[in-house]
């Protein structure tokens, strides 16, 4: 058990966490004036997890919560200490509290791409730049743009989001709706928010998303050497090795679905051919990941691919810089600053030259 931290309750922790929210709402309240409708459930849903948020050693002291919550919670606590003194990642208060939104998921966001490209239609925001999806803390909402964006013809998604990163300017909580996973994949999840504190690039979604998913995976393989049994890391082992074989078939359809687009076969005879693949990498995926998994719930369609890309597809490129690297945490990071200080199109090439040699025999 890791000791309580001497700061959580005390009065100056309190002023800097009531500094930070006023400055978090002042900002909100700009965006609001500035962006409209968008920014107002934006800003709503911000202060419902502020509102709703308490310190996590007072859940776990309180008599009334469940056990089995506590014991989650306080490994929760265990494993954030775990990733600043060995992942080096930002020592702060995000995931010092916890808030029970009484909800499957904290937004949903709705991913689009054109009939005939895998390329994520995206937004802009202030701060954090543009994105590949657009995230509603309503379910309602984002089903409203989804149809508004299929009537345009766009291949549309909409994924529930158990938890998401402010990027260190404000404390993020750990969520109720995080919990449905399980304890392995909990703090892959906290580590993969936490790594984007550490680092995010404006306006590169493939970027942020698969160095996010780098780090989780690797964190929890040393996690798992450190804290766990031989048996869990094994586990944990497997399943990521059936998540590359995945991956790959992902790839493969991309290669074949970005062939097609860009072929001179009619409209009518590349829908045709679109069906075929989507249905055949479905086929595929479920089959790899085995009995107990199916990747694949619903139709697949572009956005769903880009989805999948903007998550995972740099993931090859981080292992081979965290290898290079010999598993040395300082090592890794420096190389992937190294690549976010580069131009986007030089970044995309560097990574791009990266992926061939994991591919090279």
């Amino acid at each position: 058990m890791t000791a309580e931290r001497p700061n959580v309750g005390n009065a100056s922790a309190l002023r800097r966490r009531a500094s930070r929210a006023t400055l978090g709402i002042a900002a909100l309240l700009v965006l609001v004036i500035l962006q409209g409708c968008y920014y107002m459930q934006a800003a709503r849903g911000q202060f419902e997890l502020w509102r709703k948020q308490r310190p996590v050693a007072e859940v776990i002291a309180d008599p009334s919560t469940d056990a089995e919550l506590a014991r989650r919670l306080q490994m929760l606590q265990d494993a954030r200490d775990f990733a600043t003194a060995e992942l080096k990642l930002p020592d702060n208060d995000s995931y010092r509290g916890y808030a029970d939104l009484q909800r499957d998921y904290v937004l949903w966001n709705v991913i689009a791409a054109p009939e005939f490209s895998l390329h994520a239609k995206t937004w802009c925001y202030l701060m954090v730049g543009c994105l590949g999806y657009r995230g509603y803390f309503s379910i309602d909402a984002a089903k409203k743009l989804a149809a508004e964006l299929e009537g345009e013809g766009f291949d549309v998604f909409v994924g529930g989001v158990p938890a998401y990163s402010t990027l260190g300017k404000f404390d993020d909580p750990i969520l109720n709706t995080m919990m449905a996973r399980g304890d392995t994949e909990l703090i892959a999840l906290l580590f993969h928010e936490l790594a984007h504190q550490r680092l995010y690039i404006k306006d590169d979604t493939a970027f942020n998303e698969s160095f996010a998913s780098a780090v989780a995976e690797f964190g929890v393989q040393r996690w798992h050497a450190q804290h766990g049994s031989a048996d869990v890391a094994k586990r944990w082992l497997d399943y990521q090795e059936q998540n590359r074989a995945v991956m790959q078939l992902f790839e493969e359809a991309r290669a074949r679905l970005d062939a097609l687009y860009a072929s001179s076969l009619s409209n009518a005879g590349k829908r045709d051919q679109k069906q075929r693949i989507l249905q055949q990498l479905a086929s595929d995926a479920n089959s790899t990941s085995g009995s107990d998994t199916n990747w694949i719930r619903g139709d697949l369609n572009n956005a769903r691919l880009a989805s999948f890309a903007m998550y995972r597809g740099y993931l090859p490129a981080f292992r081979q810089l965290f290898a290079r690297c010999e598993q040395q945490w300082t090592c890794f990071y420096a190389a992937v600053d190294e690549l976010a200080a580069l131009s986007a199109s030089a970044r995309v090439d560097a990574l791009a030259n990266l992926q061939r040699q994991v591919a090279a025999p």
